[in-house]
């Protein structure tokens, strides 16, 4: 993905996608060494490549957006039953997603069928504008509290700024254990957890109580390796 031919290395799609999305379809289908090669700049935001004569380092700091479907023939847990793929064919399929690829994945969602009848039915959820006033608002909260996004906490930052209560620290462990989760991953829940009460407008002041955690907790259950 972000290696091209001849001598001198160019930015790839990982680096046109910084300050940006970048979004990959049918996940599991890329090559191993590709979706591997996402585990450097979705850490550190940037990407180096190698060459027999060059090296170089690009800026790769880009929101991963990616969708892949159930099984391999796509209909597993459709209501219509037409799925047939044997669970060894479905463990291989989501096995071609490396942990600490995933582990690196701070949300995923499940979205079912949706029902024929559903869908020229109109939604009753708050309007884009709502939801995007939202969020800048959070935003902005964020560099104002701590000068960076919350994506871009470190270890010492995340004590500072996304310290639980009792509550929420006692579930955090529950799960790291439940779901055995790594070190990497305590960080990132507590990242988004942050995040979540900046939505809610919760005071800087205030620790992560048990609700953000476990909202946060909830988005990583299906990352389990």
């Amino acid at each position: 993905m972000e290696f091209t031919g001849g001598g001198t290395p160019r930015p790839g799609e990982i680096s046109l996608a910084h300050n940006g999305t970048l979004f990959l379809d049918e996940l599991p289908e890329f090559q191993r060494s590709v979706l591997e090669a996402l585990r450097e700049p979705l850490e550190t935001g940037q990407i180096h490549i190698a060459r027999a004569l060059r090296r170089a380092e690009f800026p790769a700091r880009f929101q991963l957006v990616a969708a892949m479907n159930p099984c391999p023939c796509g209909w597993q847990g459709h209501p219509a039953g037409k799925c047939r793929c044997t669970p060894d064919q479905v463990a291989r399929y989501r096995g071609k997603l490396s942990g600490p690829l995933l582990d690196r994945i701070d949300l995923m969602l499940d979205v079912p069928a949706v029902d024929a009848a559903d869908l020229s039915a109109r939604g009753d959820g708050e309007a884009s504008a709502t939801v995007r006033d939202r969020v800048a608002a959070a935003r902005v909260r964020q560099i104002t509290r701590q000068g960076k996004p919350n994506a871009q906490l470190g270890p010492d930052e995340i004590d500072c700024h996304a310290r639980p209560d009792a509550g929420g620290a006692q579930l955090l462990k529950q799960a790291m254990n439940h779901l055995s989760l790594t070190a990497r991953a305590y960080h990132r829940i507590l990242k988004v957890a942050r995040t979540i009460a900046d939505l809610a407008q919760v005071p800087d002041g205030a620790p992560l109580s048990a609700t953000h955690i476990a909202e946060a907790v909830h988005y990583r259950r299906g990352l389990a390796h």
